[in-house]
């Protein structure tokens, strides 16, 4: 097992962590904020943000062997990959806030 599947598995078992309710502590910024700040923010949707990105990532870890060394399919798979880590922030700042 190479060190990417290993990181990989680390990403899911992170997953799995936020969906049991679970690794708040592990939320950068969310952990060194005050109460008052986590107030603001409906704990259950940024779990549920996390898992999925984590997901994500333990996918975008899987696929970088597949697509081999071409630099084309690298630099497009990590384009995409930061696209996509763009809108979880704004959904992390939009949608998992209380209104």
């Amino acid at each position: 097992m190479t060190m990417i599947y290993k990181f990989a598995a680390l990403f899911i078992v992170l997953a799995i962590i936020f969906l049991i309710g679970k690794g708040d502590k592990l939320i950068a910024g969310y952990n060194t904020a005050s109460e008052e700040e986590r107030n603001e923010f409906n704990i259950h949707r940024l779990r549920l943000l996390m898992a999925i990105i984590s997901v994500l990532t333990a996918g975008f870890c899987c696929i970088l062997p597949i697509i081999g060394k071409e630099k084309e399919n690298v630099v497009g798979a990590t384009f995409a990959f930061i696209i996509v880590t763009f809108v979880f922030v704004i959904l992390a700042n939009t949608w998992a806030k209380k209104k």
